[in-house]
């Protein structure tokens, strides 16, 4: 089912590991094209281009973009009492998680009268995209409203897909969570033309633009975020789900299996991955998998991603080389099932999220360990992080010096104004001082 890659004996001490990681046929820049065009199409033609592609894509046009408030409360409403108890407890987790990402304000006393105020000040309005597609996510609701809500944000607009099955209203569970939170302001819309929706505003339907851009999505999505970066902020390219185990002997096959198994069924194109020294490991999990697809219910989405380009399990020397190989990869889900995943998590220093040892699968973070699942993909764990507060938050700072602290400094202010040909610098300093 899943291909092996044998890396065993090969010095890839000079190597460019990157070239050796699985990735999909399908890169983010070709979507780009496709993403462009259906942005251009909102932009021009407003709310009538957003319908015609949710007829288009999602099989069904909504009556209205935005969804009534009704709407929303009709879906709290019937919501399974077990989902709202799982989605009060996510969300009281989710809330403790984010307010340890807000910063407290910082002052530096440089001298007397002299201080510089580092403060944190939340975006106006962020537009949070939830998916609707192969699968609700409900919870990423919680993900993306929960931080900005947190970092103070004032005005919230959540767009998910139409619904066929729901008359055209995105799925009633991410509504329910929308309303448990408090949003009413819904829009039924999704892929790229949310975004750009979202990017540049519809004033014919309302739609005021957003400062920030969060949430998951598909290739298409991220490609999207990729190509509004500039007019809005943006969390992180989060796009098609992917995860990289590292393990060693010690390592259960099934718990292996299963948590490979539970990110494939998001997508066909969803990534799994497993490097290991272990090739007893890796045929035992191969093994398990096997069996587990076949039982599972989205078994047909499973089997495609797990036999596609971007699943493998990968045959390494030692365990610095399966470190190396995560980095290189840059996994937006590491998994550390090691005799000692203390000493492994060292090594790491590229991934998302990192889930320790056999009771942290990646569900755990997906639902209700008060981590956010909102993560990057494709590499760009590289560079970028989870969502959180601190996505929402622009750090500002605060100057303010008195007559006697910036007379100190008038010389060497005079000094590198006029090393720099800009002697008018200078002159703003000492036109304070040449008045009585």
């Amino acid at each position: 089912m899943m291909r092996t890659i044998d890396l065993r004996g090969i010095d890839l001490a000079t190597a460019d590991l990157r070239t050796l990681v699985p990735r999909p046929v399908v890169n983010i820049e070709v979507a780009a094209e496709r993403a462009a065009a259906i942005i251009a199409e909102v932009r021009e033609h407003g709310s009538e281009a957003l319908l015609a592609q949710s007829e288009r894509f999602d099989g069904v046009r909504p009556t209205q973009l935005r969804v009534p408030v009704e709407a929303i409360r009709a879906a709290v409403e019937a919501l399974d009492p077990q989902v709202r108890a799982a989605l009060d407890e996510a969300i009281v987790r989710v809330r403790q998680g984010s307010a340890a990402q807000v910063p407290a304000p910082q002052v530096t006393q440089l001298a007397d009268g002299a201080r510089v105020v580092q403060r944190w000040q939340p975006v106006g309005r962020a537009g949070l995209y939830v998916p609707g597609g192969k699968a609700a996510l409900a919870s990423s609701v919680v993900m993306n409203v929960v931080p900005a809500q947190v970092a103070g944000v004032r005005s919230l607009a959540l767009a998910s897909p139409a619904q066929q099955e729901f008359g055209g209203l995105p799925h009633p569970t991410i509504l329910a969570a929308a309303g448990l939170l408090g949003v009413d302001e819904v829009w039924a819309m999704g892929g790229a033309g949310a975004i750009g929706a979202l990017a540049y505003g519809v004033p014919d339907a309302g739609l005021a633009p957003v400062q920030i851009i969060t949430g998951p999505g598909n290739i298409y999505v991220a490609a999207a975020k990729r190509l509004v970066r500039g007019v809005v902020g943006i969390d992180a390219e989060a796009g098609t789900t992917e995860i990289l185990i590292i393990a060693d002997k010690t390592a259960t096959p099934e718990f292996v299996a299963a948590d490979l198994l539970s990110q494939a069924e998001h997508d066909e194109a969803a990534a799994s991955v497993l490097v290991t020294d272990s090739p007893e490991l890796a045929e035992a999990t191969a093994s398990a998998l096997e069996k587990l697809v076949a039982a599972t219910a989205n078994s047909e989405r499973a089997a495609t991603a797990l036999a596609g380009p971007q699943s493998a399990i990968m045959l390494v020397d030692d365990e610095a080389t399966a470190a190396a190989i995560s980095n290189a990869y840059g996994p937006e889900h590491l998994e550390l099932h090691t005799a000692d995943t203390v000493a492994t998590l060292e090594r790491i220093t590229d991934a998302g999220a990192i889930f320790l040892g056999d009771y942290s699968p990646v569900s755990l973070g997906d639902y209700a360990a008060g981590s956010n699942h909102v993560l990057p993909t494709g590499g760009a764990a590289r560079y970028s992080s989870a969502l959180g507060a601190y996505s929402f938050l622009r750090p500002q700072q605060i100057i303010e010096y008195s007559r006697t602290a910036l007379g100190a400094l008038n010389d060497n202010i005079v000094a590198l104004a006029n090393a720099e040909g800009l002697p008018a610098h200078g002159e703003a300093v000492t036109a304070r001082f040449e008045q009585p």
